[in-house]
């Protein structure tokens, strides 16, 4: 398949890229940073493109069976997470390809006896200040991708801590925020890339979120 990878130089989009490519997809690359596409290792199936995902059309977008949002922010600008998705959406209403993939934050799950949403969780650490607004937008982009129905999306959230390393056996979910058997919470990009790739493969959701961890 034809695959656009948005923030293909992050910790998420490198190990969607070397994965993607790993299984015979053809990858287009993009980022804002020419400098950091060329890190990338080269591969027949590689293509990059420094180009802002915002200035992306319907009919670049058209070239492409799946694209995948993996774009990375910083949390003074976390509000793009809801703005690209939006870009993304609109430029596809009423179309059932390319297909949306979104890599979204584990902040929107829910974990405790109660079903509260773990971002609640992350607003009490004393650090917050420093990051919250991230996890924050992520759960405003899932809300507004809920009210999506005529495009044909998938979100998938990691655990707790997400991280750089690689695929491990793993385990699947909805809604719950995943703690394995030893109380650990955690998802390694490889885990999350294969996650994403087998969805893409064989897909089992639709207009839905789902969630994965590390076994």
């Amino acid at each position: 398949m034809k695959l656009l990878i948005i923030g293909a130089t992050g910790m998420a989009g490198s190990a969607l890229t070397a994965t993607a490519l790993d299984r015979g997809h053809q990858v287009t690359a993009l980022g804002r940073s020419a400098e950091k596409l060329a890190q990338l290792p080269a591969h027949a199936n590689l293509t990059t493109v420094a180009k802002d995902a915002f200035s992306l059309t319907k009919t670049d977008l058209d070239h492409y069976d799946v694209v995948i949002d993996a774009m990375a922010t910083p949390p003074t600008q976390a509000y793009l997470h809801v703005d690209l998705a939006t870009k993304l959406v609109a430029a596809l209403r009423d179309t059932t390809q390319p297909r949306l993939v979104f890599i979204l934050g584990a902040g929107s799950l829910k974990t405790g006896a109660d079903d509260h949403l773990f971002v609640h969780d992350l607003e009490k650490d004393p650090a917050a200040e420093a990051f919250i607004a991230v996890p924050q937008n992520q759960l405003s982009e899932l809300q507004f991708l809920q009210t999506v129905t005529n495009v044909d999306w998938v979100g998938l959230s990691p655990a707790a801590d997400f991280h750089a390393g690689p695929a491990v056996p793993a385990v699947l979910g909805t809604d719950q925020l995943l703690v394995n058997a030893q109380g650990v919470s955690a998802t390694n990009a490889g885990t999350m890339a294969v996650a994403v790739l087998d969805e893409i493969e064989k897909p089992q959701h639709h207009q839905t979120r789902f969630t994965v961890a590390n076994r």
